[in-house]
């Protein structure tokens, strides 16, 4: 089906997270593969290591999948390629899911870090076959727990689809208490719970 669907490649790696379709993206050997390992051992799934296939199959639909030579396969430096279905069975692999979010791996230096705003985080857009698709940018760090990360990032973005923005949240909130809010009022009350 769709054969005549607008067709492209990207490197990185293609997985189901939380039942949101997920691309991990990064300079080489940023880690991708070790997340995706991290990911799969709580429970997530694997499309497609290395090169996902994406094709434009609705005017604001992407799916993704996985070529089929590499199908079920995960190459992980040190431990070299991995038959992920073989490993932790049928259930760990899918084989096409919708692309709803790019999370991309980025050393950064501490300066760099410093620089993040820290209330909301650093979100863009790719656009892939005229497609804008949100972009998560994660820090990789040594004691990062990425994998959590991840997953925060994936509840994070259904949150904001849903109309949920914790930015603004707390920004309203820190509002009316610099305008002279009583802490205990209702309005202030209702916002905390």
């Amino acid at each position: 089906t769709n054969v005549m669907a607008e067709r492209m490649s990207v490197h990185g790696v293609f997985m189901e997270v939380l039942g949101v379709g997920v691309l991990l993206t990064g300079d080489a050997a940023v880690g991708k593969s070790e997340l995706a390992l991290a990911l799969l051992c709580q429970g997530h799934r694997l499309i497609a290591d290395d090169v996902p296939e994406f094709s434009r199959i609705a005017p604001d639909t992407l799916m993704g999948s996985c070529p089929k030579l590499l199908r079920d396969f995960l190459e992980v430096r040190g431990l070299g390629v991995l038959n992920i279905r073989h490993m932790y069975g049928d259930s760990a692999v899918t084989l096409k899911k919708e692309l709803h979010l790019i999370v991309h791996l980025r050393g950064m230096s501490g300066q760099e870090l410093a620089c993040m705003d820290r209330l909301e985080g650093s979100y863009s857009n790719r656009c892939l076959l005229g497609l804008e698709i949100p972009v998560i940018t994660v820090p990789v760090a040594p004691g990062r727990n990425l994998a959590v990360l991840v997953e925060a990032a994936v509840l994070n973005h259904s949150l904001k689809q849903r109309g949920y923005d914790a930015s603004l949240d707390i920004s309203e909130r820190q509002r009316l208490l610099m305008d002279g809010a009583d802490p205990d009022s209702e309005l202030i009350k209702s916002l905390l719970t």
